[in-house]
């Protein structure tokens, strides 16, 4: 089978939500992005398609926003997919959520659909809108029902971080299939995540006790360790170990950037990365995919100039997050400001 290659695409900037760490919204000069029409969204399927076929990959697509269902031509993307049987996840919001809508998703072909909770009901509706909690924790039911999987993703911050284990309490009580988290990413706004390394390890002990604690119970939550820091905490626990196979040069984890993702914006831009702010690499509508991933995004393959990764063991395995690295300095190789250990001279 294909190793797949996942395209994030945003097809529209329009949303019904305006939250605190957007970064949509967020940057200095930065303005919301008209929506594809349907014919742009057309070539830029068939040019994902093309670049699949191109270099031996199987298209899996995130669909979202902006809240991607607001899109006029949504559920004709949606048909679209499901005719080339390409299987696809939705990042979106709850609020157009009803047991029909979501009917509509599963029999489309939609996989997974996410939601965002990021805090406690007041620190949540603060960072994104008054209601927005409960009407989240409900709306995992209405995707259950539907047989799509609910996916709960959390951005931790210096604001929330104390949260996040009564969080994962509160989503376990409610029956989603899968929850996660990954950090902010600093904008012009603020340039720092306001987490300390050791803080941050703190975090990652408690969830992983309280992980264990629940899958040693029969919980059907799937906890997802997306943040690459993982990898260096359960180096250090025991949990993981460098595989004897092993070979020096190869890039067997860590960061999918340059290696088997790229986002598209409703306007077209391709973007490395959307987390990182710098990270645009040429436009779809006047490039060939096949050709930007071969050519101009091949400065983000060069891991070697990672500055403190490159002098680590877990290189190969890790990289920490460089979309956070890159927010506070624009410097996409910089060391992850959250990762806590120490690399002495000569290593």
């Amino acid at each position: 089978m294909k190793p797949y290659f996942a395209f994030q695409w945003h097809i529209t900037d329009e949303c019904d939500q305006r939250c605190q760490h957007c970064y949509i919204f967020s940057e200095d000069a930065c303005k919301p992005i008209d929506a594809m029409s349907w014919e742009q969204m057309e070539e830029v399927f068939a040019n994902c398609l093309d670049f699949c076929q191109v270099h031996g990959r199987s298209p899996y697509f995130y669909i979202t926003g902006g809240d991607p269902i607001l899109h006029p031509d949504f559920w004709r993307l949606l048909e679209l997919m499901k005719s080339q049987e390409i299987p696809f996840t939705i990042l979106g919001n709850p609020f157009h959520l009803t047991d029909e809508v979501c009917m509509r998703l599963k029999a489309l072909g939609c996989e997974k659909y996410q939601l965002s909770l990021d805090g406690l009901r007041e620190t949540h509706d603060w960072f994104r809108k008054p209601g927005s909690f409960d009407i989240t924790l409900e709306k995992i039911q209405t995707i259950k029902r539907a047989g799509v999987r609910a996916v709960i993703m959390t951005t931790v911050s210096g604001t929330n971080i104390d949260e996040i284990p009564a969080l994962i309490d509160t989503v376990v009580e409610n029956g989603a299939d899968v929850f996660a988290f990954s950090r902010y990413c600093p904008t012009s706004r603020e340039k720092d995540v306001g987490i300390e390394p050791i803080r941050y390890r703190q975090l990652l002990a408690d969830c992983d006790r309280k992980f264990k604690e629940y899958k040693a119970a029969g919980c059907k939550t799937c906890f997802n360790k997306k943040d690459h820091l993982w990898t260096l905490y359960e180096y250090e626990t025991g949990d993981f170990q460098i595989p004897d196979c092993a070979k020096p040069g190869m890039i067997y984890g860590g960061c999918n950037c340059g290696n088997c993702h790229l986002t598209l914006l409703p306007n077209g831009d391709i973007y490395a990365c959307r987390r990182v702010q710098n990270s645009k690499v040429a436009n779809v509508f006047e490039d060939r995919l096949a050709d930007v991933w071969a050519c101009q995004m091949e400065r983000y393959r060069e891991y070697t100039k990672f500055e403190k990764c490159s002098k680590c063991e877990l290189l190969a395995w890790c990289q920490g997050c460089p979309a956070v690295a890159s927010g506070r300095d624009g410097n996409f190789y910089a060391a992850d400001p959250q990762c806590w250990k120490e690399i002495k001279e000569g290593n």
